[in-house]
């Protein structure tokens, strides 16, 4: 989970450009590891977890215009620590889901005049929201203003506004939740279980929903403590023991070169 099959595909790609020779590409090899997700093996994934495997920042987060590939990488708040929440439950029906949400976005995008979603902007989505059916108006809209709340996070990050930040993690589960309809029980619960701590700034699910993993902002000297409070509450509301892990921002995929055996 968590993008592991992106990360495995840059992986192999750095390790083919070492041994020929080749220059590190960023774009290019995320292109190229897209391709081999979306035709070898079959998946139909967007290029946004190829992205940051290629080009990601230690201590930084990426933002990701996955039409031109542009990036602006932005520090991550001093003091904080990423906790990954792995709820223990497993995805059903997922694809299914994933292409019906599509195709709603799709149709929504058709009824604007627009290529995506993305080209509409949020005063023309209000004004004319009425006349779509109402779970093509919530799945728009989800899009629509989860397009913004990321830009406006860039921003935060780059003030140091982990408040900001917080607030804008806990707006996109609300709308995922609500709006995209992609989350499920469990995962609303670990993601409040963890709100209710003192140390936390904000949480939200993380990935394609209906279960897997939620991300919670968290103060790094209180992340150990909200890792041991929230398994122990959440383990006694459902019965499951989630896998919870302390973690920071990383560099992308990368090269390194070994010294030869019983080498100084």
């Amino acid at each position: 989970g968590l993008s592991s099959s992106a990360a495995l595909e840059l992986a192999a790609a750095w390790a083919f450009a070492g041994v020929s020779g080749l220059a590190w590409e960023p774009e290019e090899m995320a292109r190229i590891a897209q391709k081999a997700e979306n035709q070898w093996v079959g998946v139909n994934s967007g290029i946004m977890d190829q992205m940051i495997s290629a080009a990601g920042q230690e201590g930084h987060a990426l933002l990701i215009d996955c039409r031109s590939l542009e990036t602006r990488a932005v520090p991550l708040p001093p003091g904080t620590s990423v906790v990954i929440l792995d709820t223990g439950t497993r995805r059903g029906l997922v694809d299914s889901a994933y292409n019906e949400r599509r195709a709603q976005c799709e149709a929504a995008a058709r009824f604007f005049g627009m290529p995506a979603l993305r080209d509409v902007e949020l005063a023309t989505f209000e004004r004319r929201a009425h006349e779509l059916d109402e779970e093509t108006r919530r799945r728009a809209r989800h899009v629509i203003t989860e397009n913004a709340r990321t830009r406006r996070a860039a921003d935060a990050l780059e003030r140091g506004d982990t408040a900001e930040v917080g607030w804008l993690m806990d707006e996109s589960h609300r709308s995922l939740r609500d709006d995209f309809e992609v989350s499920r029980r469990e995962l609303d619960l670990i993601v409040s279980l963890a709100r209710a701590h003192a140390g936390c700034h904000g949480a939200r699910m993380t990935g394609a929903g209906f279960g897997g993993c939620a991300l919670a902002l968290v103060d790094a000297d209180a992340a150990e403590a909200l890792a041991r409070e929230v398994s122990e509450r959440y383990t006694a509301a459902v019965g499951l023991v989630p896998s919870v892990y302390v973690s920071a921002a990383a560099g992308g995929a990368s090269l390194e070169r070994l010294a030869p055996l019983g080498a100084a």
